[in-house]
């Protein structure tokens, strides 16, 4: 596969890059590694791998640039396309399917050959429009289900988060870097019920909370790990390095560069 020589580009609506994943993703690497995380475990995806994202899951990825370059291909299976998509095939649920952010997805050749064929459609650009957009995400589609029958009760499932322990989703996910929103929907809550059973079970506020718990762990990884703050902070839920000093400052009372220094 190192044959394909592809810019990163991506088919369907444009996804915001936060650490939610709001529909299902396809995603082939063509250059590069990639080591994703989704709370419970991690994955590694090489160059010439490919994957499914799920939707209602928390994950993220770091990059290992191959060579100085790190490209992929980004397929969206929003919730309207796969409707019709459902409805024009006659596709059926047959049971349900383990859990967790990444499914593993059946190798076959005609991903690769379908990874290839879409050269021509970006012209330098990064994404395709038009007819080209819902015909080659019709076609991925069909591939997949070909070779991944039980897929479809991932993709097919248009159901909503329901009602989870509280305090145990939080304990595993707290260094996700997404709004009180998106807590508040995985755990099958409105924002006020979330806000008010949070309340009853950490004696805090969410915001409060995942701030004093980040910088904890933040703390035992510098002293204990001996870990560089430059090295930590994005996976702590910090969105920078100035913000991640700011806070641990305040709450400790010296900044972090200090544990690292003594």
């Amino acid at each position: 596969m190192a044959a394909v020589e592809i810019t990163s580009c991506y088919i369907g609506p444009e996804i915001s890059p936060e650490q939610f994943i709001p529909e299902h993703i396809f995603m082939f690497l063509a250059k590069g590694n990639a080591t994703a995380y989704d709370g419970d475990k991690k994955y590694t995806i090489k160059g010439g791998e490919y994957c499914l994202i799920r939707k209602n899951y928390l994950a993220r990825y770091t990059k290992t640039e191959d060579n100085g370059a790190f490209e992929k291909v980004v397929v969206v299976f929003d919730e309207a396309f796969l409707k019709q998509f459902q409805q024009k095939h006659g596709i059926k649920k047959t049971g349900t399917v383990a859990k967790g952010a990444f499914y593993e997805l059946q190798k076959t050749p005609l991903v690769p050959h379908f990874v290839s064929s879409l050269m021509p459609y970006y012209q330098g650009g990064h994404q395709i429009e038009g007819a080209f957009d819902l015909v080659k995400r019709e076609e991925l589609l069909l591939i997949l289900l070909q070779t991944n029958p039980d897929l479809a009760n991932v993709l097919f499932d248009f159901g909503i988060p329901a009602k989870i322990d509280l305090e145990a989703f939080m304990n595993k996910n707290y260094k996700f870097n997404v709004g009180i929103e998106r807590f508040a929907y995985l755990t099958g809550r409105s924002l006020s019920s979330f806000k008010r059973d949070f309340l009853k079970v950490f004696a805090d506020t969410p915001s409060r909370w995942l701030i004093q718990k980040r910088l904890k762990e933040a703390h035992f990884l510098l002293t204990k790990k001996q870990q560089k703050p430059t090295d930590i902070y994005l996976d702590l839920g910090f969105e920078d390095l100035s913000h991640f000093s700011f806070a641990f400052k305040k709450l400790f009372g010296y900044a972090p560069t200090k544990l690292v220094e003594g």
